[in-house]
């Protein structure tokens, strides 16, 4: 479970820690190659955990802090031993298929660590920050061809805040170039600790008004929006670059009157220390994920934005004042 510090308790894989000196974290996925969280090819790491339940989310796996399983039916040859080691009882077969009774599952991953096939997944491992390090650095050869780094994201890896910052400093100390990719609905004292170890600051801004921001997301935005008003003191004589990330979702935020009103919180607010402001277009491959944990996704017939759309909100965004050459777009899109 996760207490309210932000690091997990229970069994670690990786080994004891007497000291307490190498915090633990809960990671969902280790994602290799990315071209789409920052400069050059990077290893994303994305983190289980999220304060916001934004409607569009296209990885809903990330938004609890615990592990949770799931079934991949492709593979399953219908043994049943799943069903046999569950200790809860939570798992049943039913048409051909295994149900998870999500009331009584605890995650406790006995299940998938039996399955023959590898269709009962655990999504959700635990790391030590020093383990974790490491194996990114495996990748270190190719960061510095390219120019590129380790980017943390989520979920929120503010929610993990001392693992996170273990990790950071780790990577910064091998000389990695570091993200942190934020909602920024956390305390300004956690980025006070936070941004000093990471190299590039990736600050959603997902919408102006606080009252769409809550519908939209579950919370309002005022926290996040003092936050990135504070972020210029913070930043100071750091050399952390500051991006910018607005999601571009249909019905929702792709409207030029909500680009205009980020923008001018932009040039209003942030001291000109925004390097780039990058309008991302929705994601629509999330579906499958919300089927796998027995959920309905509200955005799963939603087209992908229009590429003259996402031509049209860029220029409004440029005629904001933001600076020269600093809005982009980025994301899959449909033809015109």
């Amino acid at each position: 479970m996760m207490t309210p510090g932000g690091d997990p308790k229970g069994t670690d894989p990786k080994g004891p820690d007497p000291k307490g000196t190498d915090p633990r974290g809960i990671i969902l996925e280790i994602q290799r190659m990315s071209t789409e969280d920052g400069p050059g090819l990077r290893t994303t790491v994305f983190l289980k955990g999220c304060p916001l339940k934004c409607r569009w989310c296209h990885n809903p796996e990330s938004i609890s802090p615990l592990p949770q399983l799931v079934w991949n039916g492709v593979g399953c040859i219908g043994c049943n031993t799943c069903v046999d080691t569950c200790p809860l009882g939570a798992l049943s077969a039913k048409s051909k298929a295994i149900v998870i009774d999500r009331e009584r599952c605890n995650g406790c991953g006995a299940c998938a660590q039996e399955c023959p096939t590898l269709s009962m997944v655990l999504l959700g491992e635990t790391w030590r920050a020093k383990d974790l390090v490491n194996e990114l650095a495996k990748d270190q050869a190719y960061f510095l061809k390219s120019k590129g780094g380790v980017t943390l994201s989520g979920g929120e890896a503010t929610l993990q805040r001392t693992f996170t910052h273990g990790v950071l400093k780790g990577l910064k100390a091998r000389g990695i170039h570091t993200a942190l990719d934020t909602c920024g609905m956390c305390s300004f004292d956690c980025l006070e600790t936070l941004v000093p170890v990471t190299d590039l600051l990736l600050f959603d801004i997902k919408e102006i008004d606080a009252r769409r921001h809550e519908k939209f997301t579950g919370v309002s935005n005022e926290r996040i929006l003092e936050n990135l008003k504070q972020l210029p003191g913070l930043l100071g004589a750091l050399k952390t670059d500051l991006w910018i990330r607005t999601p571009i979702i249909p019905g929702a935020t792709d409207r030029e009157e909500i680009i205009g009103a980020i923008g001018e919180f932009i040039v209003n607010n942030l001291d000109g220390r925004v390097s780039r402001w990058e309008l991302c277009a929705f994601n629509n491959l999330g579906k499958e994920k919300y089927t796998r944990l027995g959920r309905q996704w509200a955005y799963g017939s939603t087209l992908l934005v229009e590429r003259k759309k996402m031509e049209a909100l860029s220029l409004e965004a440029v005629k904001t004042g933001v600076g020269e050459g600093i809005v982009f777009w980025s994301g899959s899109v449909r033809p015109n």
